[in-house]
């Protein structure tokens, strides 16, 4: 089994910084650099373009990227646009959103969950349609970059399982989370039993589709009590036995968050 690590970053207020930012990351061994898509920060497809402009070997991606800002044929347009001044680095991650407020920052109307997932599959639909015509927006990778749907709804799974090539959990207590930032994080079990769902959807795919975790925080402490109590407002219902087993909170030494890093 072999395992790619991913920074998402911050894009800084200013050109030098970022691009100092993602040659640093390249420096450090990372395997890819993504970039969010929420009001209020940078665009994410200017940046990933600049990301490629100060780096040679990173992979570039969105994470994630709104469906429902985007209107498929527009979305092609960039998204191709961008792979192309990549020069094929793009990882595409897609998501149906959740923040109430920046739906209505942008004048545009907070459906349902299963209304945003149907727009979510409408946008892979469409975008497989429009990759697949000859003359129209074609990336640089055939049949498209690579897709990665995020999120742990049993529809949304779904829709990653027939459709991506990377499903990511965001290790979210529940899908109803409607605010801006990270939402309260599950306990071990659940999130467990969220892959076991994703696995089976999967079928014969189960082995050509890669799992990505979301990891909000790392504290390297030779204190490992002290180090979970400062993760504690991500998962506040859980006991500290139980955050420790968390996948996306890391604590302990170097040598310990290796370990869980196996293990999980």
């Amino acid at each position: 089994m072999s395992i790619r690590f991913g920074v998402a970053l911050h894009v800084p207020a200013t050109r030098r910084r970022w691009v100092d930012k993602c040659r640093r990351a390249e420096a450090l061994g990372y395997d890819t650099i993504s970039v969010g898509d929420h009001l209020g920060m940078p665009a994410p497809f200017p940046a990933l373009v600049l990301a490629a402009e100060a780096t040679e070997r990173v992979r570039l991606g969105t994470y994630m990227l709104n469906a429902n800002f985007y209107r498929p044929a527009l979305a092609a347009r960039d998204i191709a646009s961008t792979d192309l001044f990549t020069d094929g680095r793009l990882e595409l991650g897609l998501g149906a959103g959740h923040a109430r407020a920046e739906f209505e920052a942008a004048g545009i109307a907070y459906a349902s969950g299963a209304e945003r997932v149907e727009a979510l599959e409408q946008m892979v639909s469409e975008l497989r349609r429009l990759f697949g015509t000859h003359g129209q927006v074609n990336p640089v990778q055939h049949p498209g970059p690579p897709l990665m749907i995020g999120g742990r709804g049993n529809r949304l799974l779904s829709l990653a399982a027939r459709e991506a090539d990377i499903i990511s959990f965001n290790g979210a207590s529940t899908s109803r989370h409607q605010l801006s930032g990270l939402p309260t994080f599950a306990s071990a079990d659940a999130v467990a039993e969220r892959v076991q769902f994703a696995r089976i959807a999967l079928g014969d795919r189960r082995d050509v589709v890669e799992f990505n975790n979301v990891v909000p925080a790392i504290v390297v402490t030779d204190n490992y009590r002290a180090g979970l109590e400062k993760l504690a407002h991500f998962a506040p219902e859980l006991s500290p036995e139980d955050l420790a087993a968390v996948p996306g909170l890391l604590v302990g030494t170097a040598v310990q968050i290796a370990d869980k890093l196996r293990q999980n």
